[in-house]
Parts: C-alpha cells; structure tokens; sequence
C-alpha cells in the first residue's frame, strides 16, 4: 500500500493542488477515485466515513484523513520539508495567498467552470455576477506576478500551487484568461516546466481505480 492515499478525481482542481503537491515532492500516493458526479461527497456514508464536510480531497496518511486542500498541502510541507516558508514571515504570506485562493482567486472560478464549462448551463445573472468576481480576483493575482515569477519567496511554495487548482484545465467560462491575464499565462507555464510536473488529468481519474 502506499505511504499517502488520495481521495479525488479527474475535474476537481482542489484535489489537484493535493496530487500536484504529492507528485512534485515524489510521495508514494495514490489516486482514490471519488464518484463525485453519482453524488459520492454527500451521501451519509462519505460524510460519516470519510469526510464530514462533504467534499474532496481527503488525504490519507497513515491513521491520518486530511481535509480541505490547504491544510493537506501544509501537512505535507511539514512531511516533506518541501516548498513551504523559509521562515514565520514567509509562512505567514504563504497563508495569505492560501486563504485569497480560496475565498476568492479557486472559488468563483471554479463555480463558474461547474456552471458553464462542466454543466454546460446557460449565461444568466449569476454567472454574469461570477465572471466579474473571477476577474477581480485575478487582477490582484496578475499585478503581483507582474512583478514577481512566483506568489512568495521567488520561488514555488504552496501558495502557487493552491492558486494552480484551476489553470490547467480549458472548459468554457466566458472570457479568455490567458490573453486578459499575460502573467499569470506565463506563471502557468513556469509552473508546468517544473521537473516532475503533470497535469490533472494525468494525475488522477475519472473511472474507478483498482487502488
């Protein structure tokens, strides 16, 4: 059996800063398929077993199940020794970056992707109303790697790979984001030539595995 056991799936961005982060750091993981479109997350059993928040990822280390894909990714600097604060400042900006990407930068993106990209639903005022929040919060995103090539510390650290659940993938969310936002397009080319790296889809399922 592996060391770490990744609950996840194929779509779900915040289940691949996880994957990423075990991937980059040569954790022996593996992927756990989530039938989260057959309604897995809220059914009693998840919630009772694996996970009271109803979502995914969950990791498993050992007697350890994690939840919530920043606490999973500072569990697994501290594992590793790996891309996390050189010292309580930069610590603490990682956090900063960690808790925007998910308020915010991960948030109304990813909401928006489900909505039009996954679910394929027509534009209305609410994804309208997500659209503005998205480019919102990716011009504070764009403004700092305008001046830096990675979020904290020059560079990769958690943060960046927090704020990368959601870029690799091409659905359809209304605008263009690598033509409205250069810096960020050339961060998520930084990111991708990073020894080791792999995509989503590359890294975890979208059928059962046999793990």
């Amino acid at each position: 059996m592996s060391d770490y056991r990744l609950h996840c799936f194929g779509e779900s961005g915040n289940s691949y800063k996880a994957a990423l982060m075990l991937e980059l750091t040569g954790c022996d993981w593996t992927p756990l398929w989530v039938p989260f479109f057959q309604g897995a997350t809220r059914s009693e059993q998840w919630r009772e077993t694996i996970n009271a928040m109803g979502e995914a990822p969950v990791l498993i280390h050992g007697s350890r199940a994690l939840t919530q894909s920043g606490v999973i990714l500072d569990y697994l600097v501290e594992q590793t020794g790996r891309f996390g604060g050189a010292d309580a400042d930069e610590k603490r900006e990682i956090l900063r970056w960690i808790l925007f990407d998910n308020h915010k930068f991960t948030s109304y993106f990813a909401t928006l992707r489900f909505m039009l990209g996954i679910k394929k639903m027509p534009e209305s005022p609410v994804t309208e109303f997500l659209r503005g929040r998205v480019i919102d919060a990716w011009k504070v995103v764009e403004k700092q790697l305008e001046v830096t090539d990675w979020l904290v510390g020059g560079r990769p650290t958690i943060a960046d790979f927090s704020l990368a659940g959601y870029v690799f993938y091409d659905e359809e969310v209304g605008f263009d984001p690598w033509t409205m936002f250069p810096a960020i397009d050339a961060w998520r080319q930084r990111l991708a030539a990073l020894p080791g790296w792999k995509g989503p889809w590359e890294l975890m399922p979208s059928k059962p595995t046999d793990a």
